[in-house]
């Protein structure tokens, strides 16, 4: 039996790990938090740094690794393109390709020199660098961390001095110590994935997002969209320009982007890795597509001419179950007429469990079918409230 590594092992992770053991593979994953919940699915647990490119190397040749898969975190993809690249495996991306695609500051730089609708903006690696940039930029700004994902170290900044103090707290927790400082960008926000195969677009799939108490981590998404279809196809431009610019390999190629005003979209960040919190069951679920099997044989070098287009069948939410206020979990309540829809949970949330920071905290995710579009438009932006978590005071 081939052995193929999963440079992961979280709860989202877990589509990925059951659809490489249906093609056959003895799935390993790693990590370095042996109770994430992909571990129960996979044949063998290994812990390893999956943020170290060398600890990510070394343990694929422990196991003897014949395929590599990133789990759904940026860090991996990279350190899975540098693994396959030393071992000469397949479905990966050169890792200098996989750079500019997943630090932020790269990607943008690139992004300005082809003419890809993407945000003024200008990485920085020290805070007299932000202090340069700052006068070259319109506020308000956006200052992220260049190699972090989910959010974290987002914050937007309305004058000079806040961009400094957003700079500094955004430098602190970049493992690369680079930052990337924009322009804010208004309009709608959404997702794009594809499947690209000989640099072409064979599956597309969009979604709207949507958020709780954090403006920068997606706490639902559902589908079909509401971009209008001009954009759609811009953003499969866009793609296969981006594969032909880079040389890109076969496999998944995700995008997050802002409806903007004026109609058209504007890509504020890709990836080369499955996105988070189920998402690939999202696609699954309204088109019927085995995009979890698809990424996987990318991943491992497989062949996908049977790859194709199928457009959402179902109105579906993917909607991460979260509280607004601190406290200690005791159960939930939710909506009948909505759980009667859910076509599918993950839940591990136990009694007991504390919420510290309601803006991160996730007690599971369900996926609701809706009656019809407009049914889901009205309903969607509701699930915090019919599908309510329960918290008494810590």
């Amino acid at each position: 039996m081939k052995k193929l590594l999963i440079a992961g092992g979280s709860h989202a992770d877990i589509p990925l790990i059951q659809a490489a053991k249906r093609l056959g593979y003895h799935v390993t994953t790693s990590g370095n938090r042996s109770q994430d919940l992909g571990h129960a699915h996979s044949d063998a647990f290994e812990p390893c740094d999956y943020s170290d490119p060398q600890a990510v190397l070394a343990l694929a040749r422990k196991i003897g690794a014949e395929a590599l898969c990133a789990c759904c975190n940026d860090f991996s993809a990279l350190s899975c393109a540098f693994a396959a690249k030393e071992l000469g495996l397949p479905g990966h991306d050169d890792p200098k390709t996989a750079e500019i695609i997943h630090h932020k500051d790269q990607w943008r730089a690139f992004a300005h020199e082809h003419d890809i609708p993407s945000p003024q903006a200008i990485g920085c690696s020290n805070m007299e660098e932000v202090k340069a940039a700052i006068p070259k930029l319109r506020l308000p700004l956006i200052v992220k961390p260049v190699d972090l994902t989910g959010g974290k170290g987002i914050l937007r900044a309305d004058t000079a001095e806040d961009t400094l103090k957003a700079a500094e707290a955004a430098f602190a927790i970049s493992k690369a110590k680079r930052i990337v400082v924009e322009e804010f960008i208004t309009g709608t926000r959404h997702g794009f994935t594809c499947i690209l195969r000989d640099g072409r677009v064979a599956f597309h799939f969009a979604d709207d997002e949507m958020y709780h108490l954090s403006p920068y981590l997606v706490s639902a998404a559902c589908t079909p969209t509401s971009c209008p279809q001009s954009s759609i196809e811009s953003l499969i431009e866009h793609s296969e320009r981006i594969a032909g610019l880079l040389d890109l390999v076969d496999g998944i190629f995700h995008v997050q982007f802002i409806q903007h005003e004026d109609g058209k979209p504007v890509i504020i960040e890709i990836c080369r890795r499955a996105p988070g919190d189920l998402y690939i069951e999202l696609v699954r679920h309204a088109t019927g597509a085995p995009y979890a099997e698809w990424i996987v044989r990318a991943a491992a070098g497989l062949d996908l001419s049977d790859v194709f287009y199928t457009p959402s069948a179902r109105c579906v939410t993917r909607h991460c179950l979260m509280a607004d206020h601190t406290g200690t979990f005791e159960g939930f309540d939710f909506d009948e007429t909505v759980a009667s829809r859910i076509m599918n949970r993950l839940i591990w949330a136990k009694e007991g469990d504390k919420v510290t920071d309601p803006l991160t905290h996730k007690f599971g995710i369900v996926f609701v079918q809706h009656r019809n579009e407009a049914h889901m438009r009205e309903e969607a932006p509701q699930l915090q409230k019919l599908l309510r978590a329960r918290l008494s005071a810590s």
